[in-house]
């Protein structure tokens, strides 16, 4: 029954991260004085969700199977220009991202299934 018990090497590391994770988390509250960021850190923060977003995007536009596409006949490519065309169209608009995701899936699935790109 308790042959596939963890390891004391393994409870310890698991111990250690959670209170890593807690100490770095709670800095913020254990903290009297008042946290002030640099404009310039302030600034550059703004763009972090977009640079997650596109680190996690954009290996699966350009990579299929661990290399890079090599061919134009690809139904990522011609919907994620769609989708890009379509946010430089209504930039003014306010948020379009629920529209370049469905026109950018109106460009992939068609393409994908009747082309098999």
């Amino acid at each position: 029954m308790f042959d596939q018990f963890p390891s004391l090497e393994i409870i310890l590391t698991l111990l250690a991260l959670m209170l890593i994770s807690i100490l770095s988390r709670s800095m913020f509250f254990i903290s009297n004085k008042q946290w002030s960021v640099p404009k310039w850190l302030e600034r550059g923060l703004q763009y972090a969700p977009l640079a997650a977003l596109c680190a996690v995007i954009a290996p699966q536009i350009f990579i299929t199977q661990n290399q890079l596409i090599s061919t134009w006949q690809d139904a990522r490519i011609f919907a994620t220009l769609a989708a890009i065309i379509f946010v430089y169209l209504r930039r003014k608009s306010g948020q379009p991202v629920l529209g370049a995701i469905v026109v950018g899936m109106a460009v992939y699935l068609p393409l994908h299934l009747a082309l098999g790109w």
